[in-house]
């Protein structure tokens, strides 16, 4: 096989190859280059973004990608030009991963410390919250094979950040456990040399991550807020919420309650729609409740303590009335798969079929028999309504429920790739299509 893919060999071959070694796992584990020191890359040439045709309706029945061309980053600056039409070399993961057949994945960056949220900034490259090192990390592409080329310490000295936010003027906003910190004053190399903090004194305990995001006219500043427990009446409000701020910190209110675990917040491109991943309580059995994901307004509650997945009375905190008024989920999928990071594919790379759809990380279960997650799903969208969860890309839980990974956030990168982060593994995956 090496000797086949050393003489790039048309793409249909190789990939019918790799489909022949792999069955139906994509491109992944095809090529054995060793990741330390790697030989002539091999390379997997991407294609060129369709253009609709004349024939084709000027309004399609599903929604196309909110990225345009040229693609635009923070404050509208252009980002570096889209990588579709530039060779993408593939560094193998440690273990197969099944993918839809065309699609492979390849490593981006490895032997980062718990990288958890990503962003992209007004140059086109990914930012990561490495959190067990206490960082914030920039992973440029510069040459386009899509394969990071260093990894870039922006921030440090930092405690736990989860989380990051561009602001259209170009600074870094960053979710710590107990605040939210402004970071700008970039020098040459990138590093932030300001630091301010934006949001202070924000609970500690339970569940400790802060997600921050900004809302698409700048005007808002969202940080979730886990509770503090599996199931119980919080004395702080501002627990088991998404809270909304102005970007200087101020006008502190609860947006939205009754949500566990909120760990994924993001918007509908074209939409104003804030979108959220919840994680349902435990000790419940192996399938109540289910995991869900809302389409949150202002002003909603979600249920919990009481109800569960706007439908599930709590055995130990419920009443006959205590799923009366609350928001029903958008989606419900199985419980204990810990879904965290989401977003809706805004790139032209993929198949016109993906284009808009929500993509949801799963982080993987401990409350349960048989163990689940340790993947990435696929929600199909049309017209703004979600469809059937459906798996994407699996392989990080193996037969025998051992795990090699845990994917944390999904994000759509510049060139239309989807980049997926994995805090268990240190890694950062890239997965693109390459035809078929």
């Amino acid at each position: 096989m090496r000797e086949m893919i050393g003489r790039r060999l048309p793409l249909t071959l190789v990939l019918f190859s790799a489909l022949m070694v792999n069955g139906c796992r994509g491109l992944v584990g095809v090529f054995h280059e060793q990741i330390t020191e790697p030989p002539a890359p091999t390379t997997v040439p991407l294609p060129s973004p369709t253009a609709p045709s004349e024939a084709q309706p000027a309004q399609p029945s599903r929604p196309g990608p909110a990225v345009t061309s040229p693609p635009t980053g923070v404050g509208g600056l252009p980002t570096t030009p889209a990588a579709q039409v530039e060779p993408t070399r593939v560094i193998p993961s440690a273990d197969a991963i099944s993918l839809p057949p065309g699609f492979g994945i390849s490593i981006f960056a490895q032997g980062l410390r718990d990288p958890r949220m990503m962003a992209l900034g007004s140059d086109g490259y990914l930012y990561v919250a490495e959190r067990g090192a206490g960082r914030i990390v920039r992973l440029p592409d510069r040459d386009h094979d899509g394969v990071a080329d260093a990894v870039v310490v922006v921030a440090e000295d930092l405690s736990a950040p989860s989380s990051i936010a561009f602001y259209r003027d170009g600074s870094l906003y960053v979710g710590e456990t107990k605040r939210v910190l402004r970071l700008s004053a970039p020098d040459e190399r990138g590093l932030f040399q300001e630091q301010q903090v934006i949001v202070d004194g924000l609970p500690s305990g339970g569940h400790n991550t802060r997600t921050v995001l900004f809302s698409p006219d700048w005007s808002s500043l969202f940080v979730s807020i886990g509770s503090s427990c599996n199931v119980c009446v919080e004395e702080d409000q501002r627990r088991a919420t998404i809270m909304r701020y102005n970007p200087d910190g101020s006008g502190e209110q609860v947006y939205a309650q009754g949500l566990r675990n909120a760990v994924g917040i993001t918007f509908r491109p074209g939409s104003g729609e804030l979108w959220a991943t919840n994680n349902g309580r435990d000790r419940l059995g192996d399938d109540q409740p289910p995991e869900t994901v809302y389409q949150i307004r202002e002003g909603d509650n979600a249920g919990w303590p009481y109800c569960h997945s706007g439908r599930i009375v709590d055995p130990d905190y419920g009443s006959p009335t205590a799923c009366d008024g609350v928001v029903a989920p958008a989606v419900e999928m199985q419980a204990h798969s810990a879904p965290l990071g989401l977003t809706f594919y805004s790139g032209s790379q993929f198949p016109e079929e993906y284009w808009g759809d929500l993509f949801i990380a799963f982080h993987g279960s401990w409350n349960r028999a048989v163990p689940t997650g340790y993947k990435l799903v696929r929600v199909p969208m049309q017209d703004g309504r979600a469809g059937q969860v459906r798996d994407f890309a699996t392989g990080w839980l193996r037969a025998n429920s051992s795990q090699w990974g845990r994917p944390v956030d999904v994000l759509t990168g510049a060139g239309g790739s989807l980049f997926v982060s994995d805090d268990s593994g240190g890694t950062i995956y890239r997965i693109f299509y390459a035809g078929g």
